[in-house]
């Protein structure tokens, strides 16, 4: 091959890669700007704002819109969904943190974040869980078939009892589920609400859960 012709393969592939680029610049921006849309609007947006925070970047406010809409999400996932580097978002939200605008939440080896003053802790807590597969799956098929056994959740969820026995174990520490006679949703209308209420941001299970919740639902606090 002549260097005329690798000059031309040199930068067909330049031309390639920065369109790659391109395409991934503008669906950041978009992303950012979508909830940054949302953020913007929030009420506990602006909380604490810094007076040098006047001219910041989309990302704080994205960052807001986001946990509008899915509280409890892990710090990597929020991360991820937004399009940010990791030292991007660390600073971002240390900042929403220490203006009080964002509160976080140790979970195992996850930090989860919530917008600040609106949830109690037990929902914190819900919230978290509920953003785990399987703890969700039982906490779902609890609220539907509140005498479920350990064996039919099992079942209904394809997974061994020892799975079953052992969430059951974590979702009782964290103040969730009563093991005394059987398993027992604590406070199961809150439940329901924050599971109707947030049910987009789980999956398609939880949001077809969420449509048939209505006769389930007894109050919303």
């Amino acid at each position: 091959m002549t260097d005329g012709a690798d000059e031309s393969q040199r930068r067909s592939s330049a031309n390639r890669n920065s369109k790659s680029s391109g395409n991934v610049d503008e669906s950041k921006r978009a992303t950012l700007k979508r909830f940054a849309a949302a953020g913007a609007a929030t009420p506990f947006a602006r909380l604490g704002g810094r007076e040098e925070d006047a001219g910041r970047s989309d990302a704080r406010d994205a960052i807001v819109g986001y946990l509008a809409s899915m509280p409890g999400a892990h710090f990597s996932k929020l991360r991820d969904d937004l399009s940010l580097g990791t030292g991007e978002t660390q600073h971002h939200v240390e900042r929403l943190v220490s203006d009080r605008v964002v509160v976080s939440r140790r979970d195992g080896d996850y930090r989860r974040f919530y917008p600040a003053d609106r949830f109690s802790p037990f929902e914190q807590v819900a919230l978290g869980y509920l953003r785990r597969t399987t703890p969700r799956g039982m906490m779902l098929e609890l609220l539907r078939e509140p005498a479920a056994t350990g064996a039919a959740l099992a079942e209904s969820l394809s997974v061994s009892q020892a799975t079953v026995s052992n969430h059951a174990g974590e979702l009782e520490s964290a103040g969730l589920l009563s093991r005394e006679d059987g398993y027992s949703l604590n406070r199961p209308e809150t439940l329901i609400t924050l599971v109707v209420r947030y049910a987009d941001s789980f999956d398609a299970e939880t949001a077809a859960f969420a449509a048939e919740a209505d006769d389930l639902l007894q109050y919303d606090p």
